[in-house]
């Protein structure tokens, strides 16, 4: 046994196992897109309180996935491993809009592309991905469910709110009445022909209306 075999080590040998150049880059293009995928589901988000840390996280996410599979694609041994030490992990981090498990797997997807070399797939997939999501997300106005709810004194103020609604809008469902002596609550579900809401000033403006008022609606919640 020579000197140099005594400190000859398994791990010291793993250190280039993975060259500096594809890990710099890798990782800048983890970054970026990263970054660009952030920015997405900034400029997409339709829920009650946009979260920033969620967006860091997607970053973070795209960055750690490309370091780990860096780290598995260098070694079959240290893949196994990999697999058993995840295996144990558990996420107990409720996912309160479900577009946002779309950009989890985004991220986990562009992680894996990146490390495995394939940066064209990853970037123009990215960039298909980011501009289908914009489009169809953003694309609501008079497509987006609305709940009017309407507080009358009469029948024959609600026949004519009733009316008059119809007249604008394409859509016109009672999801609910409740009547008590000398008021009607209703909640009615409308799709607008435009973006336009004014008619709703118009509406409280009718004799016998005490009150409108008009939320969006998505199944879920209303705000």
């Amino acid at each position: 046994m020579t000197f140099k075999d005594i400190f000859k080590s398994s791990f010291l040998e793993n250190v280039t196992s993975v060259s500096m150049l594809d890990m710099v880059i890798a990782m800048m293009f983890a970054f970026a897109i990263g970054m660009f995928i952030f920015l997405v589901y900034k400029k997409t988000y339709q829920g009650v309180m946009y979260s920033a840390s969620f967006g860091v996280t997607l970053v973070a996410l795209t960055m750690i996935t490309t370091l780990v599979i860096l780290a598995v694609t260098s070694n079959v041994v240290l893949s196994l491993g990999m697999v058993g030490a995840l295996s144990i992990v558990r996420f107990r981090t409720a996912i309160k809009e479900p577009l946002d498990i779309a950009f989890l797997f985004w991220s986990i997807a562009v992680g894996i592309v990146l490390a495995a070399g394939i940066i064209p797939l990853a970037v123009f997939g990215s960039m298909i991905i980011g501009v289908i999501l914009i489009i169809f997300v953003n694309k609501k106005t008079a497509l987006m469910p609305y709940i009017i709810v309407l507080s009358c004194t009469c029948h024959d103020a609600e026949t004519k709110a009733g009316d008059f609604i119809r007249s604008k809008v394409n859509r016109f469902v009672v999801k609910s009445k409740s009547v008590q002596k000398g008021n009607i609550e209703l909640n009615i579900e409308i799709r607008l022909k435009t973006d336009n809401t004014d008619f709703i000033n118009e509406l409280t403006d009718m004799e016998g209306i005490k009150s409108a008022v008009l939320v969006s609606y998505n199944g879920e919640y209303m705000g």
